[in-house]
């Protein structure tokens, strides 16, 4: 097994059980779409500059902690490794884990551990340091919504190389759920020591200093070759600020910049602009459980009120598509036949006078300015529903404050998810009625019934059809309106090679980057 490639932590459409169940073997995909900059023989050596959106307040070190920094996800993801990875035509792909293999109830699945495979400290990784890993992921306060379907006690060792998941019921995409989080300590690491825990990743900690840090090659990967001496991530609060460093030559790629950095720098002939199509979702929540979003006329209303081809163009000044309400675009099965909703005001009134929606009040927008565009949109969308008679007011709120006070409460806010996963990613996470990031707070019997019975056929066909049926429920009574998906914008300096430009948390995986 060679992980020198660009398979990247992509979150991935999902293609299927078939494909999924035939990783069993160790076999994923080989690479990922063609690299910025590519060209050349790679070769060892030299130091990459590295700029990563972040705010001191929300700083972690924590593995298994709540990442709310781009910078901290990016060092805790080079030092650590995850059992698997999204990739780039399969939607799970080895990584810790060399192969899985389910029972045949869906239920019960083996991983074996990648063969070689050791801490930077040189001792092996064993099946019981991955068990504790999982168990302590698991006993986070939001362990149920990375592992659902998966108790603690549910998750054991049989041997020294293999790990045993056994899910409370038949989940075909079990192996989908090992991305992303479960990043794998030593057994029985203490917390307060958890900032220096030894990993298994590509790069070691060298240091870290208030959201900035130092790492170094790990030349004993089992993964491949790692070319770059060294990786420097500086923190950033601010795009704008960040951008600028990379065009005065302070850093060497700003990653996840935004459609204005691109604009500025397209003209300059020694900057890359990378560009991931669909990278980022940010739609806004309405609170379907109560509140005045509760019906879902007016739910279906204020999808129909937005003008998502104006939000494309100013918004993201272009840089992205538009948008079904459906969560999950990057699926190969996304469902595509379900018509485009388009602005229509006649009925966007009619439906809000039969729900007798309150036009006298004014209603809170809240939103932040965590990433660029989000509180552009929520502005834009207060504009367009006044067209209907509805009053928004946006508020700004600090992103500490946000995710306290707004954040899985609010009656209507936006949000944002740096990925382009799978349908049935998202339905886990955030739309089926027990997930632990229900964002809008929803529960339908039947969109749950569909989503069981989406994860538990093993049939390719069949598999479709469920997940179809799925996506039409998500379309027509969800709390969420996806009025459209941004693309991630990177810029880099010439010197860079093979940056990954695949969606998502792509821009992570730095392995095979080099510099020319």
């Amino acid at each position: 097994m060679n992980f020198n490639r660009r398979q990247v932590l992509w979150a991935g459409g999902a293609i299927g059980t078939a494909a999924l169940l035939a990783a069993c073997s160790g076999g994923g995909d080989s690479t990922s779409s063609k690299p910025a900059a590519a060209g050349g023989k790679p070769k060892k050596g030299g130091t990459l500059r590295i700029g990563a959106l972040g705010r001191a307040g929300a700083i972690t070190r924590d593995p298994h902690g709540t990442q709310g920094n781009e910078s901290d996800y990016l060092v805790i993801a080079l030092v650590y490794d995850t059992l698997a990875m999204p990739g780039a035509r399969t939607n799970t792909v080895p990584r810790l884990a060399a192969s899985w293999e389910p029972s045949k109830d869906l239920k019960t699945w083996r991983f074996k551990l990648a063969e070689g495979a050791m801490f930077h400290d040189g001792t092996p990784v064993t099946a019981d340091d991955v068990v504790w890993s999982l168990r302590r992921l698991r006993n986070t306060p939001s362990g149920a919504a990375r592992l659902p379907g998966i108790k603690a006690e549910n998750i054991t060792a049989d041997g020294s190389d293999t790990v045993v998941l056994v899910s409370d019921y038949a989940n075909a995409e079990l192996p989908l759920l090992t991305r992303l989080a479960t990043f794998v300590m030593k057994k029985n690491t203490p917390d307060k020591a958890v900032d220096k825990a030894p990993g298994t990743g590509p790069f070691k900690l060298d240091w870290y200093r208030g959201g900035n840090a130092r790492l170094v090659r790990n030349e004993k990967w089992y993964g491949g070759t790692v070319y770059l001496d060294a990786i420097e991530v500086t923190m950033f609060e601010t795009p704008q600020a960040m951008a600028n460093a990379l065009l005065a030559g302070q850093i060497d790629v700003a990653s996840n910049v935004g459609a204005v950095a691109a604009r500025t720098a397209e003209s300059r002939k020694d900057i890359q602009v990378v560009r991931r199509p669909d990278d980022m979702s940010m739609p806004i929540v309405m609170r379907a459980k109560s509140g005045p979003f509760s019906d879902v006329r007016v739910r279906e209303a204020l999808r129909l009120v937005v003008d998502r081809e104006a939000m494309v163009k100013q918004v993201l000044s272009g840089y992205g598509t538009v948008a079904n309400d459906i969560m999950g675009t990057g699926d190969p099965n996304y469902a595509k036949d379900i018509p485009q909703r388009k602005r229509d005001l006649a009925k966007a009134k009619q439906l809000l006078t039969e729900a007798k929606f309150d036009f006298s009040k004014t209603y809170d927008l809240v939103t932040t300015e965590d990433i660029s565009g989000l509180a552009e949109s929520a502005t834009l969308f207060a504009s367009q529903a006044r067209e209907a008679g509805i009053k928004i007011k946006v508020v700004k709120q600090e992103s500490g404050a946000f995710y306290e006070k707004t954040w899985l409460k609010g009656d209507l806010y936006t949000t944002y998810w740096g990925t382009n996963d799978s349908v049935v990613f998202f339905a886990s996470k955030t739309l089926v009625s027990e997930a632990g990031q229900n964002e809008a707070a929803w529960a339908d019997k039947e969109f749950d019934a569909s989503y069981r019975k989406v994860i538990a056929t093993a049939d390719e066909k069949a598999r479709a059809t469920a997940l179809h049926e799925l996506q039409q429920i998500e379309f027509d009574r969800s709390g969420y309106l996806l009025w459209g998906m941004a693309d991630g914008i990177d810029l880099a300096a010439a010197k860079v090679r093979s940056l990954p430009e695949l969606a998502g948390y792509g821009r992570v995986q730095l392995e095979n980057v080099w510099l020319s």
